[in-house]
Protein backbone atom coordinates (compact mmCIF):
# COMPACT_ATOMS: atom_id res chain seq x y z
CA UNK A 1 0.00 0.00 0.00
CA UNK A 2 2.99 2.07 0.80
CA UNK A 3 3.93 2.59 -3.17
CA UNK A 4 0.55 3.47 -3.60
CA UNK A 5 -0.21 7.48 -4.95
CA UNK A 6 -3.41 9.16 -4.35
CA UNK A 7 -5.91 11.76 -5.89
CA UNK A 8 -9.13 12.85 -4.92
CA UNK A 9 -11.08 9.95 -5.82
CA UNK A 10 -8.38 7.39 -6.82
CA UNK A 11 -5.55 5.35 -5.66
CA UNK A 12 -3.12 4.37 -8.23
CA UNK A 13 -0.12 2.67 -9.27
CA UNK A 14 0.39 3.19 -12.82
CA UNK A 15 3.90 3.05 -14.10
CA UNK A 16 4.99 3.50 -18.05
CA UNK A 17 8.88 2.64 -19.03
CA UNK A 18 8.73 5.73 -22.54
CA UNK A 19 11.11 6.02 -25.25
CA UNK A 20 11.62 8.29 -28.29
CA UNK A 21 14.25 9.48 -30.89
CA UNK A 22 15.21 12.64 -33.02
CA UNK A 23 14.74 12.97 -35.97
CA UNK A 24 17.07 10.73 -38.14
CA UNK A 25 18.48 9.87 -34.83
CA UNK A 26 20.46 12.85 -35.20
CA UNK A 27 22.77 12.99 -31.73
CA UNK A 28 22.05 16.46 -30.62
CA UNK A 29 20.77 16.46 -26.71
CA UNK A 30 24.20 16.84 -25.24
CA UNK A 31 25.37 20.08 -23.06
CA UNK A 32 23.26 22.73 -22.90
CA UNK A 33 20.71 20.85 -24.92
CA UNK A 34 20.68 17.98 -22.68
CA UNK A 35 19.94 20.15 -19.86
CA UNK A 36 17.19 22.31 -21.16
CA UNK A 37 15.66 19.13 -22.14
CA UNK A 38 15.54 17.35 -18.70
CA UNK A 39 14.67 21.04 -17.02
CA UNK A 40 11.59 21.04 -19.39
CA UNK A 41 10.40 17.19 -18.97
CA UNK A 42 10.44 17.72 -15.29
CA UNK A 43 8.53 21.16 -15.32
CA UNK A 44 5.65 19.56 -17.14
CA UNK A 45 5.64 16.33 -15.65
CA UNK A 46 5.27 18.12 -12.27
CA UNK A 47 2.32 20.52 -14.38
CA UNK A 48 0.73 17.40 -14.81
CA UNK A 49 0.99 15.24 -11.52
CA UNK A 50 3.33 12.54 -13.22
CA UNK A 51 6.38 11.76 -10.88
CA UNK A 52 9.40 10.76 -12.44
CA UNK A 53 10.90 7.93 -10.84
CA UNK A 54 14.27 7.48 -13.47
CA UNK A 55 15.65 8.93 -16.26
CA UNK A 56 17.94 9.49 -19.18
CA UNK A 57 18.81 11.23 -21.74
CA UNK A 58 20.99 10.21 -24.47
CA UNK A 59 22.80 11.89 -27.54
CA UNK A 60 20.01 10.90 -29.41
CA UNK A 61 16.78 9.51 -27.75
CA UNK A 62 15.32 9.88 -24.06
CA UNK A 63 13.97 7.11 -21.77
CA UNK A 64 12.04 7.87 -18.92
CA UNK A 65 10.32 5.64 -16.21
CA UNK A 66 7.34 7.22 -15.06
CA UNK A 67 4.26 7.05 -12.67
CA UNK A 68 1.19 8.75 -13.96
CA UNK A 69 -2.11 9.80 -12.72
CA UNK A 70 -5.20 7.26 -14.28
CA UNK A 71 -7.16 10.28 -15.99
CA UNK A 72 -4.15 11.05 -18.09
CA UNK A 73 -3.41 8.18 -20.99
CA UNK A 74 0.20 7.42 -21.99
CA UNK A 75 -0.20 9.05 -25.37
CA UNK A 76 -1.67 12.68 -24.43
CA UNK A 77 1.30 12.39 -22.05
CA UNK A 78 4.21 11.82 -24.90
CA UNK A 79 2.14 14.20 -27.31
CA UNK A 80 2.58 16.92 -24.53
CA UNK A 81 6.25 15.94 -23.40
CA UNK A 82 7.41 15.95 -27.37
CA UNK A 83 5.23 18.81 -28.37
CA UNK A 84 6.33 21.51 -25.50
CA UNK A 85 9.87 20.29 -25.20
CA UNK A 86 10.57 19.88 -29.41
CA UNK A 87 8.80 23.77 -29.31
CA UNK A 88 11.03 25.33 -26.82
CA UNK A 89 14.51 23.70 -27.51
CA UNK A 90 13.69 24.60 -31.28
CA UNK A 91 13.09 28.72 -30.13
CA UNK A 92 15.75 28.56 -27.97
CA UNK A 93 18.52 26.84 -30.14
CA UNK A 94 18.80 28.09 -33.10
CA UNK A 95 21.51 25.59 -34.14
CA UNK A 96 18.61 22.87 -33.31
CA UNK A 97 16.12 25.16 -35.93
CA UNK A 98 18.41 24.62 -38.62
CA UNK A 99 19.36 21.09 -38.50
CA UNK A 100 15.47 20.27 -37.98
CA UNK A 101 14.04 22.90 -40.30
CA UNK A 102 10.50 21.33 -40.63
CA UNK A 103 10.08 22.10 -36.98
CA UNK A 104 10.17 18.62 -36.04
CA UNK A 105 12.93 17.93 -33.32
CA UNK A 106 10.77 14.31 -32.31
CA UNK A 107 10.93 11.22 -34.51
CA UNK A 108 7.32 10.47 -35.18
CA UNK A 109 6.82 7.42 -32.51
CA UNK A 110 7.80 5.98 -29.00
CA UNK A 111 7.67 3.31 -27.23
CA UNK A 112 5.69 2.48 -24.14
CA UNK A 113 5.98 -0.75 -21.55
CA UNK A 114 4.19 -0.78 -18.63
CA UNK A 115 6.00 -2.08 -15.48
CA UNK A 116 3.64 -4.87 -15.36
CA UNK A 117 5.59 -7.17 -17.96
CA UNK A 118 9.14 -6.53 -15.96
CA UNK A 119 9.56 -5.38 -12.41
CA UNK A 120 10.39 -1.64 -11.24
CA UNK A 121 13.51 -2.51 -10.67
CA UNK A 122 14.54 -3.90 -13.59
CA UNK A 123 13.61 -0.93 -15.65
CA UNK A 124 15.12 1.11 -13.44
CA UNK A 125 18.58 -0.54 -13.55
CA UNK A 126 17.99 -0.56 -16.95
CA UNK A 127 17.96 3.22 -16.69
CA UNK A 128 20.89 3.22 -14.73
CA UNK A 129 22.79 1.52 -17.19
CA UNK A 130 22.34 3.52 -20.07
CA UNK A 131 25.15 5.47 -19.24
CA UNK A 132 28.07 5.99 -17.18
CA UNK A 133 28.03 9.80 -15.82
CA UNK A 134 27.04 10.52 -12.18
CA UNK A 135 23.51 11.00 -11.87
CA UNK A 136 21.41 14.55 -11.51
CA UNK A 137 18.46 13.60 -9.25
CA UNK A 138 17.61 10.09 -11.32
CA UNK A 139 17.63 11.75 -14.32
CA UNK A 140 20.77 11.80 -16.24
CA UNK A 141 22.36 13.15 -19.38
CA UNK A 142 24.95 11.13 -21.76
CA UNK A 143 28.18 12.86 -22.79
CA UNK A 144 27.63 16.13 -20.57
CA UNK A 145 29.77 17.98 -18.50
CA UNK A 146 27.31 20.12 -17.09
Amino acid sequence: MENYRRSSHTVYDLKYHLVWITKYRKPVLTGEIGVRLRELVREICKAKDVEIHKGHISRDHIHIFVSVPPHISVSDLVKSIKGKTSRKLLMEFKTLSRQFWGRHLWARGYFAASSGNVTDEVIMKYIEQQGHEPPDADFKIEGNDL
